[in-house]
C-alpha cells in the first residue's frame, strides 16, 4: 500500500483543531459536541452585503484542498471569480434574450468554469475594491449592471444587429466597480498571468464534482439542478439521500472537506445560535425581523429552547425532502464549507460548517448542522471526486 505524505500530514491536523476547543454551540447551551473529524480551514471572512456566498464558500473549500495537498496556505480572490463570472453571465444572458437569470448569485461549478476560462489570482492582487470601513456592498453596483443589461436587451431587435461594443462597455463597468481586470502580476519575484498562477497551484478543476439528491431526476445519472442561480447549466450527479449523506461523511473521514449549498431560511437554522436543526415542532421557535434578501448575514432572530436543549428532530425521508423541493419551501439560499464532523451526547451527528457572515456568533463564524437538517435542506455538495468511494464512482461512471 502506498501512502501520500501530504495526505497523512493533512489527516494529522485532525488532532490540532485550534478554533474548535469549545464543545457547544452557544454559551449556556446543554448541547455537548464530541469531535470525530476536524480540519482547520483558512480564516472566516465576510461576504458583506453581497450575494456572493457561492464564491466565498467554494474558494474556502479550494483553499482547504491546497492545504490537504501539502501546499502553502493562500487567500484566493473571491471577487476576481465574481468579476469574471459576470462577464460569462452577461454574454449568456444576451444570447438567451434575457430568458435566464442575471443576478448576484451563482453556483459552485461557476468557479471551475471561471478558472478554466480565465484563471485565478490571490486576494492581495485583486480585492474587488474592498473597503476596510464598509466591507463589500454590491446593491448599488448590481442595480447599475442590471440597468445596463436591460439597455442591451432593448437593442437586440435592431435590424443591423447588436453592436458588440456592449461587451467592452460592460467590462468598463466591472473595472469601475470591482477594480481593473488583471492581465499580469508580480508575486514573490515571479511574473504570472491568472492562468499561469492557477496552473502553479496544481488544482485540476476536472477533479471536482457536484452531488445532489432529488427524486424528479433519474438516480445515479447526471442532471441539471433546477435553481435560478444555475445560469451556467452546470451538471450534478443525482444519488440517493443516504448516499448524499455517506459521501459527505466519508469525504471527511478520508481527509477531504466539502462545499455545501443549502436552504438557510428555516426556523431551525440559527447562525446566531451556532446551530441548524429540524425540531419536530418548529412552531415553538419565535422569529423576529427578516432574513436579508440575498442571505448575506445572520438575518432574522430565531429564539427557542431547541437551540440550547437537545430534543427530537424530524426524521427525514426522501419523500419529505422532495416535497420541500417541489412546493418551494426548500430553496437554494446559501453556500458554505463543511470542515468537520461531530456528534452530540445522544449520538446525533453534526457537520461543522464554516460560514461567510463574519465571526459575530459564539462559534466565531461556524455552526453545527445536524444530520437531519443536512438530509432535509441540502441542495448539493461539491467535492473532489476521489473523496467518493470506488463503489459509488463506478455506479456514477466517474473516472
Amino acid at each position: 500500500m502506498k501512502f501520500n505524505l501530504s495526505a497523512l500530514l493533512f489527516l494529522a491536523s485532525i488532532s490540532v483543531g485550534i478554533l474548535y476547543s469549545q464543545t457547544t454551540n452557544v454559551e449556556g447551551s446543554k448541547y455537548q459536541f464530541t469531535k470525530i473529524y476536524n480540519y482547520d480551514p483558512t480564516p472566516v471572512l465576510s461576504q458583506g452585503r453581497t450575494s456572493t456566498c457561492w464564491s466565498f464558500s467554494c474558494l474556502s473549500f479550494l483553499e482547504s484542498e491546497l492545504i490537504r495537498m501539502g501546499k502553502p496556505s493562500v487567500n484566493l480572490s473571491e471577487m476576481y471569480i465574481v468579476r469574471k463570472a459576470y462577464e460569462l453571465k452577461a454574454e449568456k444572458y444576451i444570447r438567451m434574450d434575457g430568458k435566464i437569470n442575471f443576478g448576484q448569485g451563482g453556483a459552485f461549478h461557476d468557479i471551475p468554469l471561471v478558472v478554466k476560462n480565465f484563471g485565478i489570482v490571490p486576494y492581495e492582487i485583486y480585492n474587488g475594491n474592498y473597503s476596510s470601513e464598509k466591507g463589500y456592498s454590491h446593491d448599488v453596483m448590481f442595480s447599475e449592471f442590471e440597468k445596463f443589461m436591460n439597455g442591451v436587451l432593448g437593442k437586440i431587435s435592431n435590424p443591423k444587429g447588436l453592436d458588440l461594443k456592449w461587451k467592452s462597455d460592460f467590462r468598463s463597468l466591472l473595472d469601475k466597480n470591482l477594480g481593473k481586470d488583471i492581465e499580469e502580476f508580480q508575486l514573490e519575484g515571479r511574473t504570472y498571468t491568472p492562468k499561469s498562477y492557477s496552473e502553479s497551484l496544481g488544482l485540476d478543476m476536472n477533479n471536482y464534482v457536484s452531488i445532489t439528491s432529488f427524486k424528479n431526476h433519474p438516480m445515479y445519472q447526471k442532471c441539471q439542478l433546477e435553481i435560478p442561480d444555475n445560469w451556467a447549466w452546470g451538471e450534478s450527479y443525482n444519488v440517493s439521500l443516504e448516499d448524499l449523506f455517506s459521501i459527505t461523511e466519508n469525504a471527511l473521514k478520508n481527509g477531504y472537506t466539502v462545499a455545501w449549498g443549502a436552504d438557510v431560511s428555516e426556523k431551525g437554522f440559527s447562525f446566531k445560535n451556532g446551530i441548524a436543526i429540524v425540531p419536530v415542532d418548529a412552531n415553538q421557535i419565535e422569529v423576529s425581523g427578516r432574513d436579508s434578501k440575498g442571505f448575506s448575514d445572520a438575518g432574522a432572530d430565531r429564539a427557542g429552547n431547541q437551540f440550547t436543549n437537545p430534543g427530537k428532530e424530524l426524521m427525514i425521508t426522501p419523500v419529505i425532502r422532495q416535497l420541500g423541493y417541489d412546493n418551494k419551501t426548500t430553496t437554494d439560499d446559501h453556500g458554505m464549507h463543511i470542515v468537520g464532523l461531530y456528534k452530540d451526547q445522544n449520538g446525533v451527528k453534526y457537520f461543522l460548517v464554516k460560514n461567510s457572515w463574519g465571526t459575530n456568533n459564539y462559534p466565531k463564524g461556524f455552526l453545527y448542522v445536524s444530520e437531519h437538517y443536512f438530509r432535509y435542506k441540502t441542495i448539493n455538495v461539491f467535492l473532489h471526486k476521489n473523496a467518493i468511494s470506488n463503489e459509488l464512482k463506478i455506479k456514477l461512471n466517474l473516472k
